[in-house]
């Protein structure tokens, strides 16, 4: 977790609002985040799916997955800050992750660094229809240390929409992996994530979400995992002016004959600002 201590000066940045000249930078960045957000539906972003609403948020997870190889804990989950620098888009800049193994003959410790760019083609706000299309384009490299990450650069294209009806939403993605070497070992990918969710009181967010890997070459050519994920978010609870905090909890299961892994503990903080 103490990786993430690099973004705080980040966040304190776009949290000031003293100036001596009136508006500052951070001033016109929030009331830009605002209007870009005001015009899309204000779901919780889910456990485990990517929502394709516009955030921004600092975010760190916590994933322990538990294998018959032996049991592996993710300290940060590969998240990190999310930025809107635009009207449309959305920046996600994650560190790597810090990989604690049970099993005695593998090392820890980091994983790959990751980076997100979200496009939203069309929104509403739930006073007019509470719709929303993004596009994502992510990509990882491969600096893992000990064999933690992967051998190759990986691009992830992926399309994302939501919808809903009063206070229950379905946020969905569907994309693709795509190694820039070693292709004939990883493989290519499709991903899906769908997330059900209910926004029960004013801070809390019961969901269920399912999780699919398909593999398409490579040495898992033909296999499929999927995860059902039932899971609970409670928030956003003010702190001051925009920023707030949420937390939530998830547990996967796994629902196909092969997995990498059985089942997985996941906990997430946010703070959206």
């Amino acid at each position: 977790m103490k990786f993430n201590t690099a973004f705080l000066p980040l966040l304190l940045m776009f949290t000031a609002t003293a100036s001596a000249q009136g508006q500052t930078l951070a001033d016109h960045w929030m009331d830009r985040a605002s209007k870009t957000q005001a015009e899309q539906p204000h779901w919780m972003t889910p456990v485990a799916t990517v929502t394709p609403r516009l955030e921004q948020e600092f975010r760190l997870d916590a994933l322990h997955q538990v294998a018959p190889s032996g049991n592996v804990t993710s300290l940060d989950g590969g998240k990190g800050l999310e930025l809107i620098p635009s009207r449309r888009t959305e920046l996600l800049l994650n560190l790597p992750p810090w990989l604690l193994h049970q099993n005695p003959k593998t090392v820890d410790g980091l994983g790959d660094v990751s980076f997100m760019m979200k496009y939203r083609f069309f929104a509403r706000n739930e006073q007019h229809g509470s719709a929303i299309v993004t596009g994502f384009l992510a990509g990882s490299i491969p600096t893992g240390t000990y064999k933690n990450g992967s051998p190759s650069a990986i691009v992830t294209p992926t399309l994302a929409a939501g919808k809903g009806w009063g206070r229950f939403d379905v946020q969905s993605t569907l994309g693709g992996t795509f190694p820039v070497n070693s292709v004939s070992t990883l493989g290519r990918t499709i991903l899906s994530n769908t997330a059900f969710q209910l926004h029960a009181t004013r801070q809390l967010w019961p969901e269920a979400e399912i999780n699919s890997t398909v593999w398409v070459g490579g040495a898992n050519d033909g296999k499929k995992q999927t995860f059902l994920t039932p899971g609970l978010i409670l928030g956003r609870f003010p702190i001051r002016n925009r920023l707030a905090l949420a937390v939530g909890a998830g547990f996967q299961i796994a629902a196909t004959h092969y997995n990498q892994y059985n089942h997985a503990f996941i906990a997430t903080i946010r703070m959206p600002f």
